[in-house]
């Protein structure tokens, strides 16, 4: 990065720069592991096949305490989710400290997964100093935990890198902060550079944004970062990591978000989209399923509404009032 990306930015002859992609000599691939589960692991650790992983974002960085988070998952579970994940400003907060929240959260987990023999992934925030990080991997993991999420632009590529060589564990990695390099189209460095050292450095699941996002990144650039997860890194090493739609994300998105990548590999994080159904939490969480579902058998979203409720009540709710029935 210091070659390719680093004083040829603060030339004074330059006043406009972007790095676009990235081609890696073999011996990178040949000298880092790459993601330890990418998709196929992932996939199979949480139990889900032929479908995305549908999944939500807890905000303890609001307030709530480890018994509140818990509680929440508690009911998450129950209406059926995957995937669960901290919030990237929640890592070891005075009202939600790490350890406590892992001890409840897995609890919770445990019981469900006791019962049902299905263990919910939760991606605990680790983000911090690197013994620290260390530490906290291994408490998630003694806790039966199957994830952890770290801040990638917090953590550096070296750091990254580190905790790879030591986690057992999927890495959630969360890209909070890339707006500094991408927002301007005059300079920045684009995603497909940043996710191709991300996964070389062992990144398992990627964050890429989301369609129709909150966000000021367009659709097109989404379903390019989308789609680049699954390029290999070279000729011989894939490194294929996991995209992450989120960000405004309801059983709206989820058919053209299929349809731009082409297949189920994925997980999508809903958060009003799961917690504003109408239906509530379970009523969110079917919507996403059957909106999935409809989108994977080439069915139009308003076509399988008729005889799924909760899709219908979603599409309802959560579609913009000027957008046509069947954009989607």
């Amino acid at each position: 990065m210091a070659t390719v990306a680093g004083n040829l930015f603060e030339l004074a002859e330059i006043s406009a720069l972007r790095l676009t992609d990235i081609q890696l000599p073999e011996a990178f691939a040949d000298t880092y592991p790459g993601p330890a589960y990418g998709p196929g692991g992932t996939l199979q650790l949480a139990g889900v096949n032929d479908r995305p992983m549908i999944g939500t974002i807890i905000k303890p960085s609001v307030g709530l305490s480890p018994d509140d988070t818990a509680a929440l998952v508690d009911q998450l579970i129950e209406g059926g989710i995957d995937f669960i994940k901290d919030d990237e400003l929640q890592a070891n907060g005075p009202h939600c400290p790490f350890e406590e929240r892992v001890r409840e959260v897995m609890r919770v987990i445990n019981r469900h997964a006791e019962r049902t023999g299905r263990k919910v992934m939760y991606a605990f925030n680790i983000t911090g100093e690197l013994d620290e990080m260390r530490r906290n991997a291994d408490l998630v993991e003694s806790a039966g935990g199957t994830c952890v999420m770290v801040s990638l632009f917090s953590l550096g590529l070296a750091g990254l890198s580190a905790i790879r060589s030591h986690v057992r564990l999927p890495l959630h990695c969360h890209r909070n902060g890339w707006g500094i390099y991408s927002r301007s189209p005059d300079i920045g460095i684009n995603f497909p550079v940043w996710q191709k050292l991300w996964r070389l450095a062992g990144a398992d699941h990627l964050h890429v944004n989301g369609l129709s996002n909150k966000f000021t990144e367009t659709d097109e650039t989404v379903v390019q970062s989308a789609r680049s997860l699954g390029q290999p890194i070279s000729a011989t090493h894939g490194y294929q990591a996991m995209p992450v739609f989120s960000s405004g994300q309801t059983a709206v998105q989820m058919a053209p978000s299929l349809a731009a990548i082409g297949h189920t590999d994925f997980i999508y994080c809903a958060g009003g989209g799961i917690m504003g159904h109408p239906g509530g939490v379970a009523g969110g969480v079917a919507s996403l399923r059957q909106a999935a579902e409809a989108a994977a058998s080439g069915i139009p979203a308003d076509e399988y509404a008729l005889d799924h409720k909760e899709l219908a009540e979603a599409l309802s709710h959560f579609r913009a009032p000027d957008e046509p029935q069947g954009k989607r």
